[in-house]
């Protein structure tokens, strides 16, 4: 459902370490929890030293992450129930992060952008911060007529949490808000909606 020539599609590589930094911070969900693992695979040890890292496992984490990340042995480790948890223990963290701090996000595209969102508002340039998508493609939406968020979005089109206007799912993404953009799909023919199919798995 990838949409060439859509630029503010967000374009996501692999994590590498960046020798040198006076902090690594580590943002994953359980699918991204690998990526982590990857990355301290091809560095050097003494980088965990000065690694924090922030794990959300999810509802439904495929094996027990927490425990292997936190067996590497970072300098801070924390585990949350949900992102919304974690994330003002990662504000907590860019408030008190010098330069030369390095962040990696790893995982389904809800957390990177909500953590990549919080990062850009504590003054990190979006440029600068390594994400790697790993796991499902769900989309979190705003329904533009509401502005409701409506999380893990596989469907197109899709019910608005919020309001329950239909929307159809676009493949313009808001790095402001960390979601892409619904719009009502029968507006102009109330009604009218096209059969519900798995867009996003």
């Amino acid at each position: 459902m990838l949409v060439s020539g859509i630029k503010s599609r967000p374009v996501y590589g692999t994590l590498a370490i960046r020798p040198g930094a006076k902090l690594h911070l580590f943002v994953a969900d359980a699918e991204g929890a690998q990526a982590i693992l990857d990355a301290a695979k091809t560095a050097e040890a003494a980088f965990l030293d000065r690694a924090h890292i922030i794990y959300v496992p999810g509802a439904a984490a495929p094996k027990n992450f927490g425990a292997v990340l936190k067996a590497l042995g970072p300098d801070m480790f924390y585990e949350g129930p949900s992102i919304a948890a974690a994330l003002p223990r990662l504000a907590q963290t860019l408030a008190t992060a010098h330069m030369g701090t390095q962040i990696y996000l790893a995982g389904t595209e809800g957390l990177i952008g909500q953590a990549m969102k919080l990062a850009i508002e504590a003054g990190v340039d979006h440029l600068s911060i390594q994400t790697e998508h790993r796991g499902s493609e769900e989309r979190r939406v705003q329904c533009v007529h509401c502005k409701g968020i409506t999380e893990h979005v596989r469907t197109q089109p899709v019910q608005c949490a919020h309001c329950g206007l239909m929307l159809l799912v676009r493949d313009h993404y808001s790095r402001r808000i960390a979601a892409f953009q619904g719009v009502c799909i029968d507006a102009e023919e109330p009604g009218v909606v096209p059969p519900t199919e798995e867009a996003f798995p």
